[in-house]
C-alpha cells in the first residue's frame, strides 16, 4: 500500500538539491561590491563570544551568505527553523552548509525557542540568526525575541542589511528579495547593541523599535551606496 505522504517526501527530496543549486548560483554570479561596517563584526569575532545577528526576513539570501562565509573564521552559526515538516528541507540545507539548525517556532513555542537559543549560545557558543520580523510579519516590525535573548545572555544584537542593484520581489508577506543573476550587492553592518540585564519588560518594546529604525536605516544606506556607485560608473 502506498504511504499517503509519499508526495511530501518526494517533494522534500527534490526541493533540497534544487534550492541549494539556485542559492549557490546566485551567490556565485552576484558581485558583492561593498561591505560597510565589517569592523563591527571583526571585533566580535576577535572577542570570541556569540552574538545575535538581526536582519529583515526578506534579506535572507545574502545576509546569510556573508555569515556562512565567516564560519571559516571560527563563527559558530545557528538558524531557528520551524519544527514542522515544512522546516525539514531548510534544516537540512542549513546543516549541509555547516551551521546548526535550532528547531523551534517563534510563533507557537516562543518561550521554548528562547530557551533553546539561550542554551545554544551559552553552552555551545552558537551565534543565532534572527530574522527580526519573521516568520510571519508584520513586515519591518522588529519583534522582542532578540531583545529578550540579548538581555538574558548578555551578548549583543548585531544589525545588518543588504541591497541588490537588480532583484525580484516575491509576492509573500515579507516581499522576499531574490537578487537577479550578475547584479551588484552591498551589505551594511551596524554597531552591536547590548541590552542591560536590569532592563524591564516595559522597556523592551522601546529597544525593539530602536532596532527596527536601525535596520531600516541600514537598508536605506545599502541602497544609497548602490545608487552612488551606479551614478559614478564604478
Amino acid at each position: 500500500m502506498t504511504h499517503p505522504n509519499w508526495k511530501r517526501r518526494l517533494g522534500n527530496a527534490l526541493a533540497k538539491p534544487l534550492l541549494v543549486v539556485l542559492i549557490r548560483f546566485l551567490w556565485k554570479t552576484c558581485r558583492v561590491v561593498e561591505i560597510r561596517g565589517a569592523d563591527h563584526i571583526e571585533r566580535l569575532l576577535a572577542d570570541g563570544n556569540p552574538f545575535i545577528t538581526c536582519y529583515w526576513h526578506q534579506q535572507h539570501i545574502f545576509c546569510a551568505r556573508y555569515l556562512l562565509k565567516l564560519q571559516s573564521r571560527g563563527l559558530k552559526l545557528g538558524f531557528l527553523i520551524s519544527p514542522s515538516k515544512d522546516g525539514d528541507v531548510p534544516a537540512r540545507i542549513v546543516e549541509q552548509m555547516g551551521a546548526k539548525a535550532v528547531r523551534g517556532s517563534s510563533n507557537r513555542t516562543g518561550a521554548r525557542a528562547i530557551r533553546d537559543l539561550y542554551n545554544t549560545m551559552t553552552k555551545e557558543g552558537i551565534s543565532p540568526v534572527n530574522t527580526a520580523d519573521g516568520p510571519t510579519g508584520p513586515i519591518f516590525k522588529f519583534k522582542a525575541g532578540a531583545v529578550m535573548l540579548a538581555q538574558l545572555t548578555g551578548y549583543p544584537m548585531l544589525p545588518m542589511a543588504y541591497a541588490a542593484s537588480r532583484a525580484w520581489q516575491v509576492g509573500s508577506w515579507d516581499r522576499f528579495i531574490i537578487p537577479k543573476p550578475f547584479c551588484r550587492i552591498c551589505l551594511v553592518i551596524g554597531a552591536p547593541r547590548y541590552v542591560d540585564k536590569k532592563t524591564s519588560m516595559a522597556e523592551q518594546p522601546t529597544i525593539a523599535h530602536e532596532m527596527e529604525q536601525i535596520l531600516n536605516r541600514l537598508t536605506a544606506e545599502a541602497q544609497a551606496i548602490l545608487r552612488g556607485e551606479a551614478s559614478t560608473g564604478v
